[in-house]
């Protein structure tokens, strides 16, 4: 048996494919369906570690978790992390393969990749009996067309039907359609079998006449007009990042916290809770000028460390963060960001660049050394006991370059399950460094950690009952499917889905 597949497409990148496929990911699963997501191909800094220490989309990872399944790389077999200028990591089922130029891939790689897609999909279409698979960007980029592994190839290798996304809420909305459908060719304009408005604010009423006339003009339905979502569900790209620039309004705080947004920030969705913890503030930082004083500042990850860290000192970030320390900001690093904590960076065999060696914030007693394997590990532990004098059990994931030594005696963050230790913690918290990605997922830690500087500034800790990260997510799932379910014409999706699955199985 073969599965049915429908395949989400847009008119540009972040229109909110990823979002809608985490919602049929649930709507399917919830309707009794054994369903898997998929990308053949997807170009991402917030990636996700799978039980067996594969790294893929995190899209891929959420919408695995919105259908029930644990994820594996099947469902994303090419994930492509921009590291520098026209240079990517390109990783192949979850491990590395190389690091390749533009110009290299698209030439020498994608066509060469289309017998790990077509493994892929034939892996998947035999477990399970639906797949709910997404493309990237655009299927209409005509000078990316003829080496396509990621859109309409796809949507023919899946036997899929497609349905078009656009996002009426940056305008433009029906010529965006229209202009799409136009640069396809006559082939891929048949598999596409309805369209989808997203992001819609305002009275449907006044959209009708024009959903009246994008159907008779382009023959296909208008399957579903989805409103603006603040679904709380994590964002694939930094295209995101404007988005969580909005997430608090401009009042002011008790609590400020400035995230330094380096140029090549990775898994960011790390501090997606602090915008939800009471009393705090999040201001993500690029200009010293933005700085001021904080109460705290996180430095996130990153896929290029030296290069990051090279970009603060440039834009003088780097001594403004070190004054801000001394006048008694709090500082926490996150993979990069703790390394750019330490000491000294080095790189003999110039795995990040050109650079050999860098000095570093010298926030933290350690010292780091790039090495060319990457460690990537789903990690599970407990915060030092002195840090809140209790131990709190944490979990997250690991993906990272490099051994990072501590140079002297020091309280380690973590004492992990497997025996060892992670991160470093020094003079009471003041500066923390970890490893450990999704740190701030865990709540009861978050809620810990916030009150130790609300003591400080003398406002009153908060209870410590607060909702798991799991239940969240479980909860944002639900209230994600049960919108979109409302909005999308359902019965003309599973139609189709059916008619998919007596031609595919020969009935």
């Amino acid at each position: 048996m073969r599965a049915s597949s429908i395949m989400i497409q847009g008119t540009s990148s972040d229109v909110g494919k990823s979002v809608l496929c985490t919602a049929l990911c649930r709507i399917f699963s919830n309707a009794g369906y054994k369903v898997a997501p998929f990308k053949s191909q997807n170009m991402a800094l917030n990636s996700y570690v799978t039980q067996n220490g594969e790294e893929i989309g995190r899209a891929q990872g959420v919408q695995a978790e919105a259908a029930r399944i644990i994820p594996n790389s099947k469902m994303n077999p090419i994930l492509l992390k921009p590291k520098q200028d026209m240079v990517s990591e390109v990783i192949v089922h979850g491990k590395h393969f190389m690091d390749m130029g533009a110009t290299n891939y698209r030439e020498n790689f994608t066509l060469q990749a289309i017998p790990i897609v077509e493994k892929a999909i034939h892996d998947l279409e035999q477990s399970y009996d639906i797949i709910v698979a997404e493309g990237a960007g655009s299927p209409a980029e005509i000078n990316l067309k003829d080496r396509d592994i990621a859109n309409m190839r796809v949507a023919k290798m899946l036997d899929a039907d497609v349905f078009l996304v656009a996002d009426i809420d940056r305008g433009g909305v029906f010529a965006s359609i229209v202009g799409t459908l136009a640069l396809l060719d006559e082939e891929e304009r048949k598999l596409v079998k309805g369209i989808i408005i997203n992001k819609f604010r305002g009275m449907i009423e006044l959209l009708q006449d024009g959903i009246q006339w994008l159907e008779n003009y382009t023959g296909i339905p208008v399957i579903g007009v989805i409103p603006y979502l603040d679904c709380q569900i994590e964002a694939e790209d930094s295209l995101a990042l404007d988005t969580l620039k909005l997430k608090n309004p401009k009042k002011k705080c008790p609590i400020d916290v400035a995230c330094i947004q380096l140029p090549r920030i990775s898994n960011f969705t790390d501090f997606d809770p602090l915008f939800e913890e009471p009393d705090v503030g999040v201001r993500l930082v690029r200009d010293v000028k933005e700085l001021g004083n904080p109460d705290c500042i996180i430095i996130p990850g990153t896929k290029n460390t030296t290069g990051d860290l090279m970009w603060l000192k440039e834009t003088k970030l780097f001594e403004a963060i070190q004054q801000c320390y001394s006048k008694g900001s709090r500082v926490f690093g996150i993979c990069g960001g703790y390394q750019i904590l330490g000491e000294k960076l080095l790189d003999p065999d110039g795995v990040e660049g050109n650079l050999k060696e860098v000095s570093g914030l010298s926030l933290l007693p350690i010292q780091t050394i790039f090495e060319k394997n990457k460690r990537t590990t789903q990690t599970k532990g407990k915060i030092h006991p002195t840090l809140f004098q209790k131990e709190i059990e944490v979990e997250g994931y690991e993906i990272h370059l490099g051994q990072t030594k501590v140079k002297e005696n020091a309280l380690p963050f973590l004492q992990l399950n497997d025996g060892t230790t992670d991160g470093i913690i020094v003079h009471n918290g003041k500066a923390i460094g970890t490893y450990l990605h999704g740190i701030f997922q865990n709540r009861y830690f978050t809620r810990a950690y916030f009150n130790e500087i609300r003591k400080s500034k003398g406002l009153n800790p908060l209870p410590m009952e607060v909702q798991t990260d799991k239940e969240r997510r479980e909860q944002a799932y639900e209230i994600l499917a049960e919108q979109v379910q409302s909005c999308l014409n359902m019965e003309y999706i599973y139609a189709l889905l059916e008619k998919q699955k007596l031609m595919k199985n020969g009935k």
